[in-house]
């Protein structure tokens, strides 16, 4: 299957499943035409393997209609496998890169007011250059952010989440803990030592995720089920989701960029972290990501309830940021205002998942 076909693959589901994708999702497809001059030929062909590839191009143009995420597809890109490159330069930037100051953190990074928190393979440090009254790090033992273990994500996000709980006790109304991991430059990270960022605010939790949280309660009223139960179910029987010891799975169908990877689940709990380091190692082993980011982010902390939260899952989306030699950033104007260009097929990404992920044990 490949998301060029989507048309004919929503068609063919039972007419229950038509509607709720209707629900959620508005497409459209469009055929973009052009000339191709004589001089550019032979340019065209060693590019595209032929003419008759660039002069009619389909493009299918996507939008999630509840939380206003659109995503475009061509079919000259989408239809490209999946691409691994070798590492050897990639190594060698990170090895040079050793002895920076997170390799010392104790002496030559700062520590919240409250102290640090240690961690089997981190420690915390307080961010210089905060953009939160809590804000944050967790940095690794291990410098190559890329020599990852289901031990060690499972431990710094513990760490994270012991972090905030110690911030909470200095300021009880900080309670929308928000977790991120920028992988290298080409995700934002400015420092390559391994490190993930946690904040803790008080009030309306940030804007995207509370925008997400409106989204879902008005979902909710509007068809009197769970938005993101329904958003699974749709990508379920598209042939784009999983769920493994509960925890759901997506290769989302209007990703912010490349290879975006949605996990929803109950609690941030065991499972949740080994199904977070499962898609990070096929991400890094299987798809040859070099960057990516995620973001972790879940209801309220430190209460038992809040109504306005019920229903929300704790959820992480993984997103590739690219090729880290490539100088051409992937994020433009299209996706700051528009909609987001995608290069990669989501059934690709959810092949690789299933393959990488069907071999667990519980």
């Amino acid at each position: 299957m490949s998301i060029i076909e989507i048309e004919k693959i929503v068609e063919s589901l039972p007419s229950e499943d038509k509607l709720l994708f209707s629900r959620i999702f508005d497409l459209h497809t469009v055929i973009g035409k052009l000339r191709v001059p004589d001089p550019l030929v032979g340019w065209i062909e060693e590019c595209f393997g032929s003419i008759s590839a660039v002069q009619e191009q389909k493009i299918v143009k996507l939008t999630n209609i509840v939380t206003m995420e659109g995503s475009l597809f061509n079919a000259l890109r989408a239809k490209r496998p999946l691409e691994m490159r070798e590492r050897s330069e990639l190594a060698g930037l990170i090895k040079g890169s050793e002895g920076d100051q997170f390799c010392d953190p104790l002496s030559r990074t700062p520590e919240d007011v409250f102290g640090r928190i240690f961690g089997k393979s981190c420690i915390t440090a307080s961010n210089v250059a905060k953009y939160d009254g809590f804000h944050g790090m967790v940095i690794f033992n291990e410098h190559d952010p890329l020599q990852i273990t289901e031990e060690g994500i499972s431990d710094r996000i513990d760490t994270a989440l012991e972090w905030a709980k110690k911030a909470q006790q200095i300021e009880g109304e900080c309670r929308n803990f928000f977790l991120m991991w920028n992988c290298l430059w080409r995700s934002g990270a400015s420092i390559i030592h391994g490190h993930m960022q946690m904040t803790l605010s008080s009030g309306m939790h940030y804007a995207k995720v509370e925008a997400l949280r409106r989204a879902s309660k008005l979902y909710e009223l509007t068809y009197g089920s769970n938005y993101f139960d329904d958003l699974y179910r749709i990508h379920n029987r598209l042939g784009l989701g999983l769920e493994v010891e509960e925890v759901r799975i997506i290769a989302y169908l209007t990703p912010i960029k490349e290879r975006e990877v949605m996990i929803f689940s109950k609690a941030l709990d065991r499972s949740f972290k080994k199904m977070l380091y499962r898609v990070l190692e096929c991400f890094i082993h299987k798809m040859g990501v070099e960057s990516f980011n995620v973001a972790i982010y879940m209801p309220p902390i430190g209460i038992e309830k809040d109504q306005d939260w019920v229903g929300f899952p704790t959820v992480a989306r993984v997103v590739d940021r690219g090729d880290t030699s490539n100088k051409t950033c992937d994020i433009g104007a299209m996706e700051l205002y528009a909609s987001s260009v995608i290069s990669t097929d989501p059934y690709i990404v959810a092949s690789a998942l299933k393959s990488s992920l069907s071999s667990i044990n519980p």
